[in-house]
């Protein structure tokens, strides 16, 4: 049954299965033409020579693109849609800035895994953000099923804090290993399958253009592309004003350095329509 997040009743109905649960069906999907635009972007942005692009190890295939609103003004049209803006707002509580935006690539039997995870352990540890106040919306720019390498999620992990972090050491971690499939964070697999045991799993599945959002704490991982359909995800992460990290060192391209409330910006050629 779909929410209307257009009214505080139908906002208020999301924010309680999001904090609930740790994840959500959003009602809304971007038409064809919005995903084809988003499309191309991703394209044409995979194909420079930029940090801010990432290859699967010892590849020359493009795993992920980060901090595309900051030089791409699709993107940057994107972040500022304003029904993005005021679910954002409204699941956690306050004005909102981009925290982080990127675009999760899994070429068809190619794509790799990401292990067991919660992405709210980065950002405290190397980052230095206070509280896991930020939200996740995720839109796929393809078609996504069980064998093209989905997000699966433990429900209600979320509640539990962080697990399995290593010991602190005086330096911060390559950030390399933040956006590779050797990830410095992680969560055990047999903890994951405790979780499950207990909690049971969610698949994020939908059709491209489709939207999700989950809790930067909720343990999740995503398996490798078994199959012909290539899965881009891409990931706009939302953090409240007064939870901005005050000494970001990690690069701008992943930690968002400008921290002003952002201003909703209606734009033609991303038309996102309730389902």
């Amino acid at each position: 049954m779909s929410v209307f997040t257009d009214s505080s009743a139908g906002l208020d109905l999301l924010k309680s299965r999001y904090d609930q649960e740790g994840h959500c069906v959003l009602p809304y999907r971007f038409s064809d033409e919005s995903v084809d635009l988003l499309r191309r972007r991703v394209a044409e942005i995979s194909s420079q020579t930029r940090p801010e692009v990432v290859h699967e190890k010892d590849s020359a295939l493009v795993r992920a693109i980060h901090g595309c609103h900051e030089f791409d003004e699709v993107c940057a049209a994107l972040v500022s849609h304003p029904t993005l803006v005021r679910i954002a707002e409204g699941l956690i509580g306050g004005p909102v800035y981009v925290y982080q935006f990127k675009v999760n690539l899994k070429q068809a039997r190619e794509g790799a895994a990401w292990p067991w995870h919660q992405d709210y352990a980065f950002w405290r540890e190397e980052d230095g953000m206070e509280r896991p106040d930020a939200v996740n919306i995720a839109i796929p720019l393809d078609d996504v099923h069980e064998d093209n390498g989905p997000l699966l999620v433990v429900p209600g992990s979320h509640t539990l804090g962080l697990f399995d972090l290593p010991e602190r050491s005086e330096e911060n971690s390559d950030w390399r290993q933040h956006v590779s499939n050797d990830l410095a964070y992680t969560v055990s697999t047999e903890r994951a399958e405790r979780l499950i045991a207990e909690r049971g799993k969610a698949w994020i599945l939908g059709r491209a253009g489709s939207l999700h959002a989950f809790h930067p704490s909720i343990v999740h991982s995503s398996s490798n592309n078994s199959s012909e359909d290539r899965r881009a995800l891409l990931l706009i992460t939302y953090n409240a004003v007064d939870n901005a990290p005050r000494n970001p060192v990690r690069p701008d391209f992943l930690v968002g350095r400008d921290t002003r409330p952002i201003q909703p910006r209606d734009d033609h050629r991303l038309v996102l329509d309730p389902q």
